[in-house]
């Protein structure tokens, strides 16, 4: 069962300034400019941040593009992390996010799960996360920036070799399981995020999705009659990966994506040194 957590408000948190030293300001600051023939200063984001944080991106619909909204969207999204850490996430990693809650007793919920799935642009940016309790499939549908939630926590960070693992909702429960006292695992920063190769064994048909026609290589194989992966063959499109317009339209172009992280990186920067200031001056707080 899904359930999402809340609606977005239209509210805007106040930013607090940065206290950094002037080393490690003179640090980032050459760590993120560029300068070019002219002389002008440019600003050079990572190339890794579209994978980091794609819910900065537009999006690419035309239909559905402004440009002073997604501006405004953007600030409004920095603003909210500068009060809520949201960090480094992808499909496949374990999380835990805990969200103000009434009904509960102490007034705040606390979920632990895989992600199985992250979309969304914006201030629409959203994940699932997905565990077994008491032999029953739970998922929440969490909206990234909403206020309720105060607390987003990476448990494992890694990465699965699919996109998308809504195929776990199919496979045997042991996939999805995780202790929701799992402690955090300790990682250097500067390390790779790590893949994590495992395939998993589904359930016998039926499941919710016919898993064949899609090119999954985190399943094990599904041993299946030879018709059905004839059929899957009939109904494949493999020409689309050829056809450019079809990427056009669902990608924004590289360039303006150079352009808004860009916009981005040094604010998003400037907010990785508070955290670790604060850290260094209450090493006893969980902030």
């Amino acid at each position: 069962m899904v359930r999402n957590a809340a609606s977005l408000s239209e509210s805007a948190v106040v930013q607090n300034p940065v206290e950094t030293s002037e080393e490690e300001g003179e640090k980032s600051v050459s760590n993120q400019k560029n300068s070019d023939e002219s002389g002008t200063t440019v600003v050079v984001a990572p190339p890794e941040f579209r994978f980091m944080y794609p819910e900065f991106l537009p999006d690419p619909k035309m239909e559905r593009r402004n440009k002073l909204k997604e501006k405004l969207e953007r600030m409004d999204m920095l603003q909210r992390r500068s009060v809520v850490e949201i960090p480094e996430f992808y499909t496949g990693s374990i999380m835990a996010v805990t969200v103000a809650d009434s009904n509960s007793p102490n007034k705040f919920a606390r979920f632990v799960g895989i992600c199985i799935q992250r979309g969304g642009s914006g201030l629409r940016a959203w994940f699932i996360l997905r565990n077994v309790v008491d032999r029953q499939g739970v998922e929440i549908l969490y909206e990234m920036y909403c206020p309720l939630i105060q607390k987003i926590e990476v448990l494992r960070l890694e990465r699965r070799l699919d996109e998308s693992l809504l195929y776990l909702r199919d496979a045997l429960p042991e996939y999805s399981t995780f202790p929701f006292e799992m402690e955090p695992e300790r990682r250097s920063n500067n390390s790779v995020v790590p893949l994590n190769p495992i395939k998993v064994k589904l359930r016998p048909r039926p499941w919710l999705e016919r898993w064949e026609r899609q090119d999954l290589q985190g399943v094990q194989d599904l041993n299946l009659p030879q018709r059905f992966y004839d059929r899957a063959k009939e109904v494949a499109k493999p020409w689309e990966k050829y056809d450019l317009m079809l990427q056009y339209r669902k990608t924004i172009p590289a360039e303006e994506q150079e352009k808004i992280y860009a916009e981005v990186h040094s604010q998003l920067q400037q907010q990785e040194l508070k955290r670790k200031i604060r850290k260094r001056r209450s090493p006893n707080s969980e902030q």
